[in-house]
C-alpha cells in the first residue's frame, strides 16, 4: 500500500499511476489534515463480485424448516 499527501501527489503522479495499474492500492490524502483520502485504482481492471449460483449445493434445507417452533406453541 502506497499513502501520500495531495502535494506528494502531484509531483510523483506518473509513478502513482503507474503503481496503481500494477494493483498497488495507492491512498492519497489532503494536505489540510483533514484526514480526507482517495484511492487510486485500475479502472480498466475487472471487479470482483458475487458470482451468482456460487453456493448451489453447499446447504441444505431441513425438511420442518417452516415448521412452528415449540416456543412459541403458546402465541399461536
Amino acid at each position: 500500500m502506497i499513502r501520500t499527501t495531495l502535494e506528494e501527489a502531484k509531483s510523483h503522479l506518473s509513478e502513482l499511476f503507474d503503481a496503481a495499474l500494477r494493483g498497488e492500492e495507492v491512498l492519497i490524502a489532503d494536505n489540510n489534515g483533514n484526514h480526507r483520502v482517495v484511492r487510486l485504482v485500475d479502472a480498466t481492471r475487472e471487479q470482483v463480485g458475487p458470482e451468482f449460483g456460487s453456493g448451489k449445493g453447499l446447504f441444505r434445507m431441513a425438511d420442518d424448516f417452516d415448521d412452528p417452533l415449540p416456543d412459541f406453541e403458546e402465541y399461536q
